[in-house]
């Protein structure tokens, strides 16, 4: 398949939000019937909320985390619609004092629900506010300074708070252990995010068939945030090009102009992946080395583009730098070298016993840190 080379000032696989989805918080849904995908943290969910319901409770404290654009912020709308309570949304970093943290928790109602997003990047001080806030429902401030300075404790309404995280390896073990919930969001398989498409499709006047569905889920990346992006870019292709609605065929011609492969990789990912190739014979490379042939940030490589790749087994992490592990070789359709299993057993890495030799454990695809 041929792609047009250039880049995009955003990419439009991006997990992260963007300009173009600021219309994404109408189409959330506010129940669960008209929310599809990550069955059982939504199974769990449920008897959680019922069980508060029936006890007149507020639902205990919840962290979800996982990769961008799953859905955390949607869920927590749908636990405070359900438990049918206000939502209360702000962000870590805009946290910056313990008084803005005291302000937000003492206007908290009775069950309400209090959401954090990027809650890893709270501020410490404020951070260590928020643990009796969350185990005593009690604020403690300071009154005065100096020998005169005491301590006074706010009793609190018994509220919820969500957290939501992309990085819970980052969060402190005091605030993790706080939660009574831990939810860790899956990517989708194509067949919800078909249901995704399809509601979100209805509600924008978008025409769409099952195989454009189809072929528009496949390349999404398992993410419901760039399956909504790529159907509205779609759409224009179908306006401009086919009879206003998404068949295959417009599905595979824009996905095509817009350099997105079958996989959901688009133009960086197949870079980095040719540069390993073609300039290293497949590996290993250090992470600045790579960085430096590709003309992309070290640490952009690391944390946005490295992660989908090592998924779909295409790269493997090892101490001595990246590897481009067999079934990348065979996505770029090029043929593997014959000594790359020798040179992976040689880095402590060996493919034998799995069906799939391109499926390396999980221990081996983070690997140790590289020299």
């Amino acid at each position: 398949m041929e792609f047009t080379d250039f880049e995009h000032d955003e990419r439009m696989i991006a997990r992260e939000r963007l300009p173009e989805d600021r219309d994404e918080k109408s189409l959330r849904p506010l129940t669960w019937a008209d929310y599809s995908g990550q069955k059982q943290v939504t199974d769990n969910l449920k008897i959680f909320i019922e069980a508060a319901m029936r006890r007149g409770e507020a639902l205990d404290h919840c962290l979800l985390y996982g990769p961008p654009g799953l859905g955390k912020t949607t869920l927590a709308g749908i636990i405070a619609n359900e438990m049918g309570v206000n939502l209360r949304i702000t962000t870590g970093p805009a946290i910056e004092k313990a008084g803005d943290l005291a302000a937000l928790l003492t206007s908290l109602q009775e069950r309400e629900v209090l959401f954090i997003d990027e809650i890893h990047r709270l501020n410490r001080s404020v951070e260590e506010v928020l643990y009796p806030a969350m185990e005593d429902f009690a604020l403690d401030i300071m009154i005065g300074k100096g020998p005169a300075a005491r301590s006074i404790r706010l009793d609190l309404p018994r509220f919820t708070l969500i957290g939501a995280t992309t990085r819970a390896g980052m969060l402190s073990a005091p605030l993790r252990d706080r939660f009574g919930m831990v939810h860790r969001l899956e990517l989708y398989k194509p067949e919800e995010l078909k249901v995704i498409l399809k509601r979100d499709a209805d509600i924008l006047n978008i025409g769409i068939d099952e195989d454009g569905l189809d072929c528009l889920a496949r390349r999404s990346r398992g993410t419901p945030r760039i399956a909504i992006r790529l159907l509205k870019r779609l759409r224009d292709y179908a306006e401009v090009r086919g009879g206003g609605v998404i068949d295959r065929d417009i599905a595979e011609f824009g996905l095509e102009q817009l350099a997105i492969d079958e996989m959901g990789l688009d133009l960086t990912d197949r870079r980095i992946m040719s540069t390993i190739a073609e300039k290293f014979l497949g590996g290993p490379v250090g992470l600045e080395t790579l960085a430096a042939c590709t003309g992309e940030d070290a640490g952009t490589i690391e944390d946005v583009y490295e992660p989908f790749l090592m998924q779909c087994g295409f790269i493997a992490k090892t101490p001595r730098g990246r590897v481009l592990a067999p079934a990348g070789w065979k996505h770029l359709g090029l043929t593997c070298p014959k000594d790359l299993d020798k040179r992976l057993t040689g880095m402590g890495i060996s493919m034998k016993g799995s069906s799939d030799p391109s499926q390396i454990t999980i221990d081996e695809m983070i690997g140790k840190k590289e020299k």
